[in-house]
């Protein structure tokens, strides 16, 4: 049975022609780059932020004008081709997110001001939440999902070297590596994605109506990225927070929860932040079953903000420590990725994978926010054949690698050999590229914030409300934790 339902786990399910699978940014990047370039009628962006002074392809420091800079590379498309309808709407982000942002995405309006360049800042949602979602889409024919930001401190390799002068932003500091991964689709589900736009089009612009464009042909799939997947079958799932009049949508929560229940073997999360309550008691549930799955989380060592460290990184120790105490098994392992020379790897990625059956990859993290408060997107494939499930194994396989340093066909035999892709990861991991989370005590303040999820609400109704927030996440969580009751009518 699908966990891919509509109305229930995702809005649609549609197929694709071609899905792919980008790893870090360097993928995506140069990919957008070359479907610009392919553009016939429109060019749609969707963003948490926004800088036009990322480039694109950066092999080299020609200097502030350099040419692919994206917001250079989106004003010759739209003066040089006018057929082409360019669009962003980006979240009108708060004076503390916009400071650490040098208060881009507002500076872009200016950039952007009397070109055919059509940049709109949102600011339709609750004081304190975010629009967080993530996609780009390209004539209705082809569509990018995922955790990545079109911003200065984006661009890595899967190498995540130390050095990388590449990584160089226009202050000329370099950032640091960073880990990230999007989903590329095209044919139905990439103009499911792009209706989705139109709606958030609509709200953002408080009732200016798009049509789709008309049909000019052509194909803008990138031609160096071979499509993993052929006609796979693609949900598009979303997270909207219940305001003035609006029904809360909570797909993706639902999906991960479905999710992390049927999962057989491996559950695989790769994700900036671990604070949610209710995921984790949902996966302390499975590390409780003798022959349950291995439990394999990935995220940053410590967040690169001060805000999120406080409000974040101590609520994660809390839920590190619980599933530690469930695994009564040995199955469960945290750990966060760094380079050789023992630099952390900031992780952004919002992945997740499911055995060889489902992969999961969108702007949600595994936090309340994402599930009641913020808005985000996410792309979902259900493997539904033998061919289609060796990519996705293949898929994890290459991702766990990539952080050792060893290749995906190595992860792969060595999972089969010691029985598992925990064990693999003990083994592979001579080097230690691969670090256990240390969930350590925090100060009072930092213990404050982690046990009422300040910072993190789930709901409107409870973003002022910590108390209520903390009662109702608790109770979600222990009506998880309680042994499923029988089905009186003795069915299977």
């Amino acid at each position: 049975m699908s966990l891919l339902i509509p109305g229930e786990t995702c809005w649609r399910t549609e197929r694709a022609d071609r899905a792919a699978f980008l790893i870090d940014t360097e993928a995506y990047f140069t990919a957008l780059a070359d479907a610009f370039q392919k553009a016939r009628r429109s060019i749609l962006i969707l963003g948490w932020g926004f800088d036009p002074r990322t480039r694109l392809t950066p092999d080299g420091y020609d200097g502030p004008a350099d040419p692919d800079e994206v917001g250079r590379v989106l004003l010759r498309i739209a003066c040089g081709k006018p057929e082409v309808d360019v669009r962003l709407l980006i979240w009108k982000s708060a004076l503390p997110i916009s400071a650490t942002q040098e208060f881009f995405p507002h500076k872009a309006r200016k950039w952007f001001r009397n070109t055919p360049v059509k940049f709109r800042l949102d600011d339709q949602v609750p004081m304190g939440a975010c629009h967080h979602q993530k996609a780009v889409i390209i004539d209705d024919r082809l569509a990018f999902v995922g955790g990545g930001d079109i911003a200065v401190d984006r661009w890595d390799t899967p190498g995540h070297l130390e050095q990388d002068m590449r990584r160089i932003m226009p202050d000329q500091e370099c950032h640091a590596p960073r880990h990230e991964v999007m989903m590329m689709v095209d044919g139905a589900a990439a103009r499911a994605v792009a209706d989705h736009f139109r709606e958030r089009w609509r709200t953002g612009t408080k009732g200016e109506v798009l049509a789709p464009p008309e049909d000019a042909g052509g194909d803008p799939w990138p031609d160096h990225v071979p499509p993993h997947l052929l006609h796979p079958r693609v949900s598009i799932a979303r997270t909207h927070p219940a305001w003035r009049g609006a029904a809360r949508i909570e797909e993706i929560g639902r999906l991960a929860l479905r999710c992390i229940a049927e999962a057989r073997d491996t559950i695989y999360l790769e994700n900036q932040y671990f604070t949610s309550p209710v995921i984790t008691e949902a996966l302390a549930r499975r590390l409780g079953e003798p022959d349950g799955p291995d439990v394999v989380l990935i995220a940053t060592g410590r967040s690169p903000s001060w805000f999120d460290q406080l409000t974040m990184d101590h609520a994660r120790g809390a839920m590190v420590w619980r599933l530690r105490a469930a695994d009564v098994f040995g199955r469960f392992r945290a750990l966060y990725p760094t380079t050789p020379a023992g630099s952390t790897i900031i992780v952004h990625s919002k992945t997740s994978i499911f055995d060889d059956r489902v992969v999961r990859i969108g702007s949600a993290n595994l936090n309340n926010r994402s599930i009641g408060y913020d808005t985000e997107l996410e792309l979902a494939v259900e493997a539904d054949h033998d061919e289609a499930r060796i990519v996705v194994s293949a898929f994890r396989d290459r991702l766990v690698g990539h952080f050792m340093g060893v290749t995906g066909d190595t992860v792969s035999r060595t999972r089969a050999e010691r029985g598992g892709l925990a064990a693999a990861i003990d083994h592979l991991n001579r080097d230690g590229r691969l670090k256990p989370i240390d969930p350590k005590r925090g100060s009072p303040m930092q213990a404050f914030f982690a046990n009422l999820h300040l910072g993190d609400p789930s709901d409107p109704s409870d973003a002022w409300r910590p108390l209520r927030r903390r009662d109702r996440l608790f109770r979600q969580a222990r009506e998880l934790a309680a042994p499923p009751r029988p089905d009186p009518s003795g069915g299977a």
